[in-house]
């Protein structure tokens, strides 16, 4: 009971303001991460090979650099829209093979 009333009486938090005029949109299927003790690093990417097992180069082409702190909130908060994603269009696949489809065989 106690916890509840807590809860209820946490004020809550603003939205952070942001400025989007300087945003730069790239679109990006393929991730890289690695990182140091105090750093996640996550590198972006084009893979323009759809099936195969011997990919061309992938053009990295941008860096995220974040603390362990921020790492942690964007991926509750990736995991949260996928779940939405999830519940209104269906469990996303994740493995290429299992996502393509194979023409029926002539007999």
């Amino acid at each position: 009971m106690a916890e509840e009333t807590k809860d209820a009486a946490r004020p809550a938090p603003e939205p952070v303001p942001v400025d989007e005029t300087s945003i730069a949109a790239t679109y990006a299927n393929f991730c890289r991460v690695t990182g140091t003790p105090e750093e996640l690093i996550v590198d972006f990417g084009l893979n323009k090979q759809v099936v195969g097992n011997a990919p061309d180069t992938i053009q990295l082409n941008q860096r995220i650099i974040v603390n362990f702190f921020t790492a942690k909130r964007l991926a509750a908060a990736l995991m949260m829209a996928v779940q939405r994603h999830e519940q209104a269009f269906g469990v996303l696949e994740t493995d290429v093979q299992k996502r393509v489809v194979t023409p029926p065989t002539k007999a």
